[in-house]
């Protein structure tokens, strides 16, 4: 597979390569040095880790010969890794060593998905301008199909090509992230994983921002009967967006309704959303959906019925990547820097590549409420 140079970055996607040294999955125990020395190459920094009783971190800064790890333990740490027959990641050591290497974006979804979505565009912009200045090129591995979750992952453990990865877009219960965190290349991941809190992760506050725009709706516009169209409830960005909605309703001082309906994030499963909403709460005044390309499908149906925004219902999004700009009337949202998010990604990503472990290890980047038109001016209503 040869890379494809753009404006951006050099970028690949990584849809097929040929492992070099099989599943990287397996595991020594403490004194297997036996196991290790037919099974080289499978060794990774857990499994030293384990031996000398130091983090996968702090081996890897021993590893690095970073100056923070007495000399001392980086003895303890290369007799180690030598009887258990570790073999360094070689593009990992190129990245450190100042040469040309690689890592890889893992997206466990569909290439369509990926591409098709304005979201990881402006994710590869900041991820791609970031190795730029690290004169690293970057790989795009995602899933062939709906069926092949773990795919994605497989196809980034088994080359050995990344230097490190950055994970996106994983559901909370995907057990693919814990392979990959135990594994023996560096990992970022993109989001909130409240079950990793020693991961090094960065997103932003989607609680903070889902409040932000209900109390909105409910304080500015004087609104109390509000649908929220979620998106997939084992993704923590929803299960976020969703907890902010309630926080504000249940923070308020006056009395309000709400209905809940859950999408996919995508146009379709926002109209599909609405259309449920309409039929089952006929007296709605607005609808919070949890990113804007759900929001514009709600829009869709709602003037397929006829109804007015924001006359006869108020309407809010969140992202703010495009869409929101382009509709009539333009959307009220919560603005989601994607491109820092990218960016900050793979700085965090090339700092631990170096050895250095970043505090804290979740960062946490802003969030802005943008009004626009389809909130309208209602009047206040009990």
């Amino acid at each position: 597979m040869t890379a494809t140079p753009s404006e951006e970055g050099k970028v690949v996607a990584l849809d097929s390569v040929v492992s070099r040294q099989g599943d990287r999955s397996g595991r020594l125990s403490t004194g297997a040095t036996a196991a290790a020395s037919s099974r080289r190459g499978n060794v990774t920094l857990k499994d030293i880790a384990a031996v000398v009783g130091l983090s996968t971190s702090g081996v890897s800064m021993a590893l690095a010969d970073h100056p923070r790890i007495g000399q001392a333990t980086k003895d303890k740490v290369h007799a180690a890794a030598a009887e258990l027959g570790y073999v360094p990641n070689s593009a990992g050591r190129a990245l450190r060593s100042g040469r040309s290497a690689s890592i890889a974006i893992v997206v466990p979804n569909t290439g369509q998905h990926v591409f098709g979505h304005p979201y990881f565009m402006h994710l590869l912009v900041g991820i791609t301008a970031q190795a730029n200045a690290s004169d690293a090129a970057v790989m795009i591995s995602t899933n062939p199909d709906e069926t092949h979750g773990v795919a994605a992952y497989e196809k980034v453990l088994r080359s050995q090509a990344a230097s490190g990865a950055i994970i996106a877009s994983a559901s909370i219960n995907d057990p693919n992230v814990n392979r990959m965190l135990a594994a023996a290349m560096p990992v970022v991941l993109i989001g909130r994983f409240p079950h990793q809190p020693n991961a090094v992760s960065v997103g932003v506050d989607e609680t903070a921002g889902a409040v932000a725009i209900t109390r909105h709706l409910v304080d500015e516009h004087g609104l109390r009967r509000i649908a929220h169209i979620s998106g997939p409830l084992d993704h923590q960005t929803a299960i976020d967006r969703y907890a902010g909605f309630r926080r504000a309703l249940a923070d308020s001082d006056h009395a309000c309704t709400h209905t809940l309906a859950v999408g996919d994030f995508s146009e379709e499963s926002g109209q599909a959303a609405a259309r449920d909403i309409l039929d089952s709460m006929s007296d709605v005044q607005a609808i919070f959906a949890a990113n804007d390309e759900m929001a514009h499908g709600a829009l869709l149906e709602m003037r397929a019925r006829g109804l007015r925004v924001p006359e006869d219902i108020a309407l809010a999004g969140y992202d703010d990547f495009g869409v929101s700009r382009l509709t009539t009337p333009g959307l009220t949202t919560v603005r989601v820097p994607a491109e820092s998010l990218g960016r900050k990604a793979a700085e965090l990503l090339f700092d631990l590549v170096a050895g250095t472990i970043p505090q804290p290890t979740h960062t946490v980047l802003p969030v802005e409420l943008v009004v626009r038109e389809s909130c309208g001016a209602h009047p206040f209503s009990e």
